[in-house]
């Protein structure tokens, strides 16, 4: 287990390296001038080389990368050069309404998903499976912003005209200042990337289970006279999560990066609202810690489904 662990880590450093060059190079190097975008049009050709010098842009290539390089290890992604904040600052005021976004979603997405995709599996052909089938589809079908917009309508708009005020249409409270109101204006966010991506989980569960039910140690433990519940749930589930496990990974890795369009949608002030006003303003510094940060995620969420792995399935061992 630590071998693989180490291995892992390892190969997990070289691809944020191979992302970080990849990023670096494609913003640093492509024929673009940061400095007169920043100036403006109008700005004199003095004033757009101060501004390079004291951006650093005005160093050579590989002096600017061993620097980011050196900083980004240390935990220093830069300074935005809209604001002048620090980069980790802007992350970190983000990162909790995209963490509370995606954790509320993924909940709800997997009691949704699974559970759905279990009862299908059970009872092939029947109306319940048509109906899963049919609804997996119809959500996979819907885009992410047609169907915040849908719900914004629905629960928000025509509620609140009639003096019904249950589900807020935007902004965001803090988990530590008020729970509930936390809650309640997740509450429609929640619902539109849970239904969104719950329609994936309902294929993957369904079409999973139907391979492990068919498995011969699922008929041994049928004849063996266990009930109904603990072969479906305690032998067929546990070997058929394996994708799923998989998907949840990738999904969980990339929302972390930032939702951008429900946040947009719901005016989520998260890593997503940070991603478009970072590349509306070329922002570089910013834009490159928001990739490096959801390549993180990713790495983070694959070396938990690997390990994930040998606890669902026995026949599968790290080394």
């Amino acid at each position: 287990m630590l071998r693989f662990l180490v291995r892992r880590i390892l190969f997990g450093a070289v691809v944020l390296w191979l992302v970080a060059t990849a990023v670096f190079a494609m913003y640093f190097i492509a024929p673009h001038d940061v400095a007169r975008t920043l100036a403006g049009r109008q700005a004199s050709a003095e004033t757009v080389a101060a501004i390079r010098h004291n951006l650093g842009l005005d160093r050579p290539l590989l002096v600017q990368y061993g620097s980011f390089l050196w900083k980004a290890l240390h935990g220093n992604l830069g300074y935005s050069y809209t604001n002048s904040q620090p980069v980790t600052t802007l992350i970190g005021q983000g990162l909790p309404v995209t963490a509370s976004l995606v954790a509320g979603g993924a909940i709800l997405w997997l009691v949704i998903g699974v559970s759905t995709g279990v009862l299908a599996s059970t009872h092939p052909r029947s109306v319940m499976d048509r109906s899963a089938t049919a609804f997996s589809l119809f959500f996979y079908s819907m885009p992410t912003f047609l169907l915040g917009e849908v719900l914004l309508l629905v629960l928000f708009f025509r509620l609140h005209l009639s003096g019904i005020d249950w589900f807020p249409g935007a902004g965001y409270v803090a988990l530590t200042e008020n729970p509930m109101e936390w809650a309640r204006h997740l509450l429609l966010p929640w619902l539109t990337i849970a239904l969104v991506t719950a329609a994936t989980y309902v294929r993957l569960t369904r079409g999973s289970m139907l391979d492990v039910l068919g498995e011969d140690y699922i008929r041994t433990a049928r004849a063996k006279g266990l009930s109904r519940r603990r072969v479906i749930y305690r032998h067929g589930l546990r070997a058929a999560l394996t994708p799923v496990v998989t998907q949840f990974g990738i999904d969980v890795g990339t929302l972390l990066g930032g939702a951008i369009v429900t946040e947009n949608v719901f005016g989520l002030p998260g890593l997503g609202e940070l991603v478009m006003t970072a590349l509306s303003k070329q922002d570089l510094p910013t834009i490159i810690g928001l990739v490096l940060l959801a390549s993180a995620f990713v790495v983070v969420a694959n070396l938990v489904v690997d390990i994930l792995y040998s606890v669902l399935d026995a026949r599968v061992r790290l080394s």
